[in-house]
């Protein structure tokens, strides 16, 4: 049994409010060829059949449910400066960037072609491994992003929230959470900080993703119009290249605007886009929908 210090601690009364069993997990480690460490967690025995990123400012820990309803081997990887994974030096989180340390972890953590799903960043992430590497990927899913979608999106509370990149305890740190808005309850606000927070050298409680430590020039500002252009062309090229079957999903309360998902279909005629009542983290707001989507991608790709 978990203690009360490991981060599966709430997976048994999540799998129990499922109806689910609750899998074998693991953290996992893989050492870079650049020094840097990526980390990921897998459930379930056997070698994974589905891949799961993130997007900006979460962690593996995001599909934690979505995970739980698949009932099948899973792999979810912390993205490069999220949860267990280093930061880097050169503060490069682009999707092409981040992609080349996904494609290493396909190649040590599984033994064929996945359904690669990525949400928000990790949704580009995901376009750009597939783009790169059409072999590891089985049929792509990408939730609530398209390469269109504006720099500035997420809303502006973001920057203002992670201005506070520490605190005195948890319960501070769960206290600012609930002020914002972020959970529905004390107890699913203080699972996401646990699980996205560790404790300093100095006994102060921080977050574990690079994002909140560079607030006031990442998230509390408008890119570079040049740069977010030039990151947009790259995108699309990604999904241009992409030959795996394409699903976009998309959250009626999310950040596909009308225009962006005609956009996308117009440059995807061939993909299919899915509508789901959920927030952007559709993960974490309609993990059911989301779990159905995926096993339908993963059995159609089995016929």
């Amino acid at each position: 049994m978990e203690n009360d210090t490991s981060e599966f601690r709430y997976l048994p009364g999540q799998a129990a409010a499922l109806g689910v069993p609750a899998p074998k997990t693991e953290r996992l480690a893989l050492h870079l060829p650049d020094g840097r460490t990526l980390s990921a967690i897998r459930y379930g025995g056997g070698s994974p059949e589905v891949t799961l990123l993130h997007g900006a400012g979460l962690n593996a820990h995001t599909w934690d449910t979505t995970a739980l309803l698949l009932r099948r081997p899973v792999l979810a990887i912390d993205l490069a400066g999220h949860g267990d994974s280093s930061w880097r030096d050169d503060l490069d989180y682009t999707p092409q960037t981040l992609a080349a340390d996904v494609a290493l972890a396909l190649d040590a953590w599984t033994d064929g072609p996945q359904v690669l799903v990525g949400q928000s960043l990790g949704g580009l992430t995901a376009a750009s491994v597939a783009a790169a590497h059409p072999a590891s990927v089985r049929d792509l899913i990408i939730v609530d992003i398209t390469a269109g979608v504006r720099g500035d999106a997420a809303p502006s509370v973001l920057g203002e929230f992670y201005r506070q990149a520490d605190f005195a305890s948890l319960d501070e740190a769960v206290d600012r959470a609930m002020s914002f808005g972020f959970g529905s309850t004390r107890a699913e606000t203080e699972r996401g900080v646990f699980l996205n927070t560790r404790v300093r050298a100095d006994g102060r409680i921080e977050w574990k993703h690079h994002f909140a430590h560079l607030a006031g020039s990442a998230l509390a500002t408008t890119p570079d119009a040049g740069a977010a252009i030039l990151a947009s062309d790259r995108s699309w090229a990604d999904l241009a290249a992409v030959t795996a079957p394409i699903t976009l999903v998309r959250a009626t309360r999310g950040y596909v605007a009308d225009d962006d998902a005609s956009e996308f279909r117009t440059r995807r005629p061939d993909a299919a886009i899915r509508t789901v009542d959920a927030t952007h983290n559709v993960q974490e707001t309609a993990p059911a929908a989301l779990a159905s989507l995926i096993a339908e991608s993963f059995d159609a790709s089995r016929r």
